[in-house]
């Protein structure tokens, strides 16, 4: 008897099982078309969102809300109200905060919304490692070599590869795993002015006794035969002027960093694939997705790949599951057409902007831009013009010499020259923020420059 009340309880739970998954299945695949289920809560949130316009002069987005709970605009710089349709009458063009931002590259994804849109279930990779034990996924790994080999800007095959919270972490791991080939003597890592102030800044703050920052390479060009161990940090195309720098410091004890985040067809022409020892890319830079904080390293040693693996996993357990998620969404998108498209507006964009700010001080005596010629990008299969991400601006007159207080005096703020190793006669202008932001640079520069035509025509009088 026993028995046939078990039978008849297993026999009850089946059919009960088969009614609830026919139930599930007829929601979800209904008319021969598949249904949001979990889903449709989430993306109808996050359509609610993108809906709000802002004015066009800024965002709304899920995590910004106001006191109601409804996702609030955010306005660009010089905009104010509820939906930012006002402008601010006492507005300056401020192109230092957030300069890096690459929000020039916000059209492109709000115009390739559906694809780019990822929803992430509640349960998606919550623990540390993928299945494999590893702490990168290996997708989003063969997406990026098959991105490089596509743009050809860096060879991949037989490279190691990896990933950190940004190019920044991984210039810190890349530092601390040359550090340790030569530990008996202290490594000075140096790089060309002007360079990036955070290459000091981050190595001041980690300094051990294996390494310490020493400033620029010309100091140090003729120890390399000194025994001395070096590590340079080379940035092609260099953060502030756009050059192609290479490596100054040689000899034996000598090692580079190649740090290559511009090294894309938005900022720069694409003559050859880099082929460094350790280089450096970001996401920040090449989709414009700085927040989510991914970045890669491409190595050839072995040894510095497991190190630079060692530092990562302590420092952080490697990178957030969610930002190789969506790193490898936006991959994906950028990959539909060989990247063309966005390689396309971004090239565009850039190009219209520096020939803009080159046209407008090409009249000045007073204010000059730093030369990059046109070269051939292989990409493109072309010659192109110059598209750099700043505008490295000079004071020319000795009265000026304070290059920064002048442009602030005109309600323009960028980022002062010393900041970069170099005098004050120079200042970073970025060129890569909201069109908001450049339009109003541009004002205020061409205001500039009719006050200097003005200042000129009463002296002859």
């Amino acid at each position: 008897m026993g028995k046939i009340q078990i039978s008849g309880c297993v026999t009850c739970f089946v059919c009960s099982l088969i009614l609830n998954l026919l139930l599930v299945s007829d929601r979800m695949y209904a008319g021969g078309k598949w249904e949001l289920s979990w889903s449709r809560r989430g993306a109808k949130e996050g359509e609610a969102a993108a809906a709000v316009e802002c004015s066009g002069h800024g965002r709304a987005f899920l995590d910004g809300l106001d006191v109601d709970g409804s996702p609030e605009c955010e306005c660009n710089s010089c905009f104010v109200g509820s939906d930012c349709s006002q402008i601010s009458s006492d507005c300056v063009a401020d192109v230092d905060r957030c300069s890096g931002d690459a929000l020039f590259l916000e059209p492109f994804w709000m115009k390739n919304a559906a694809s780019s849109a990822l929803l992430v279930s509640g349960w998606h990779r919550m623990s540390y490692v993928f299945k494999n034990e590893s702490l990168i996924s290996s997708v989003l790994e063969n997406q990026i070599r098959k991105l490089h080999d596509t743009v050809g800007n860096a060879v991949t095959q037989g490279r190691f590869i990896v990933f950190g919270a940004g190019s920044i972490q991984l210039l810190n791991a890349a530092i601390h795993a040359l550090s340790q080939e030569n530990s008996s003597v202290s490594a000075k890592v140096v790089a060309s002015v002007p360079f990036y102030q955070l290459y000091q800044q981050q190595t001041d703050l980690f300094r051990t006794v294996d390494f310490e920052f020493q400033g620029d390479t010309s100091l140090w060009k003729n120890s390399s035969d000194s025994g001395l161990n070096f590590i340079e940090i080379v940035t092609a195309p260099n953060n502030p002027d756009g050059q192609m720098n290479k490596a100054v410091v040689q000899g034996s004890h000598v090692k580079a960093i190649h740090d290559h985040v511009y090294y894309w067809p938005h900022f720069t022409a694409i003559p050859a694939p880099a082929d460094g020892d350790i280089m450096l890319f970001s996401l920040s830079k090449f989709t414009g997705h700085a927040g989510t904080r991914f970045g890669w390293a491409v190595l050839k040693d072995e040894a510095v790949y497991q190190k630079m693996s060692t530092y990562v996993e302590l420092n952080t357990l490697g990178v957030s599951r969610d930002a190789q998620l969506r790193a490898f969404k936006l991959l994906k998108v950028v990959m539909e057409r060989s990247g063309r498209e966005i390689f396309e507006y971004g090239h565009s964009t850039m190009k219209n902007r520096w020939e803009k700010l080159s046209s407008a001080l090409s009249v000045s005596d007073r204010f000059s831009l730093q030369d990059i010629p046109p070269q051939y990008c292989n990409f493109f299969q072309t010659v192109r013009a110059a598209s750099p991400a700043y505008g490295w601006l000079k004071c020319e007159r000795k009265e000026d010499k304070e290059c920064y207080r002048v442009l602030k005096k005109a309600g323009i703020i960028g980022r002062d020259g010393t900041l970069f190793g170099v005098g004050s006669s120079y200042v970073r202008l970025s060129l890569i923020k909201t069109q908001d932001d450049f339009d109003m640079l541009l004002h205020k520069i061409k205001k500039l420059v009719a006050m200097e035509d003005d200042m000129q025509a009463k002296s002859t009088l």
